[in-house]
């Protein structure tokens, strides 16, 4: 009987899922500052708690057992369904026609590379997506790929926004004044929590405004006979305390519109260092096997189709970026 390569152990579910985990991922500024680590959770919905400013997760129990001692009015905790994003692919017949002489073992290597390939695709896919995720995180304000809210932080717990407008188009405005301001904010609203600097990732158009500014090149004609002034800067420019990084995040949603991830002329900064103002919550996949464990941040699985006629291969991630102390995030701008 002719048996299917894809039987074999190592196209199973949890062999999928660890390969598609440990494939590289080149795509996602926020992915290599690492601001906000994975932590697995085994529910696919979290409670968060609003204490003294700071977002809270409590903690799951086994059904009848007491509750956690909440003092808080009621408002201040809120229940948030971790999203779920779910990407297909499929392997056609022709795509691994002349692999198929069974019992050889280079052909279950280039079977396997052949699946590699498919889940390499995917991977980059939900890798731009969980960007997006996460800088909507930075923002305060969690949104779809189609720019559509899931989650406003501020206005599930009646945090009010703060901006600062740097005013670049006018010569006369103090820099260094819109970066401590800025700063003290951070300072006042980490609530206990440290950091090491603070970030600002701009569109480019606030970027050029900034390093164009006369406040700004004058600071920097004699810093090593303007050196500043002639490199490339885009990668991150300390100016008072705070460090500027130049963001092109981008992608096409499924209509095949470019969506940049900041608009133009505005930027966000958030404090770098601290040790968990920002996480990413992963759920569990909703497969029978994967109910009540610890979730990854992607999983995979394949299944033939009827009559042979091909593979079907689903990923999905159930990833919900977050910041707990929402205060710190700051709006940048340039009027």
């Amino acid at each position: 009987m002719i048996q299917n390569p894809f039987n074999n152990p190592a196209f199973e579910m949890a062999e999928l899922t660890k390969a598609i985990n440990l494939l590289p991922n080149n795509y996602g500024r926020l992915r290599e500052m690492k601001i906000m680590p994975v932590k697995g959770v085994r529910s696919r919905t979290v409670i968060v708690e609003m204490k003294n400013g700071i977002l809270t997760l409590l903690p799951t129990k086994p059904v009848g057992s007491p509750g956690t001692v909440h003092k808080m009015a009621k408002r201040n905790v809120r229940s948030f369904v971790v999203p779920h994003i779910p990407h297909d692919a499929d392997i056609l017949p022709e795509e691994y026609d002349g692999l198929r002489s069974f019992g050889s073992e280079d052909d279950m290597v280039a079977l396997s590379q052949l699946m590699n390939d498919k889940l390499q695709s995917m991977r980059v896919n939900h890798g731009i997506t969980l960007e997006h995720l996460r800088m909507g995180a930075l923002k305060g304000e969690i949104l779809d790929s189609d720019g559509s809210v899931i989650y406003n932080l501020y206005d599930e717990f009646n945090i009010t926004p703060f901006d600062v407008d740097f005013e670049l188009s006018d010569v006369d405005t103090d820099v260094k004044q819109k970066c401590i301001d800025l700063l003290r904010h951070m300072e006042d609203n980490l609530l206990g929590e440290a950091m090491r600097g603070v970030h600002v990732l701009v569109s480019q158009e606030f970027f050029d405004a900034l390093v164009d500014h006369p406040k700004v090149r004058e600071a920097y004609e004699r810093w090593r006979d303007g050196e500043l002034l002639r490199t490339d800067m885009r990668e991150g420019f300390n100016f008072a305390g705070v460090t500027f990084e130049e963001y092109r995040g981008r992608s096409l949603d499924i209509e095949g519109n470019t969506r940049r991830f900041i608009a133009a002329s505005e930027g966000h900064a958030f404090p770098m260092g601290t040790l968990n103002t920002f996480e990413t919550l992963v759920a569990p996949a909703d497969f029978i096997e994967t109910t009540n464990t610890i979730g990854q941040l992607l999983y995979a699985k394949q299944e033939e189709r009827k009559f042979g006629r091909g593979i079907d291969i689903h990923t999905q991630s159930n990833p919900l970026p977050i910041c707990y102390r929402p205060a710190v995030l700051v709006k940048v701008l340039t009027s």
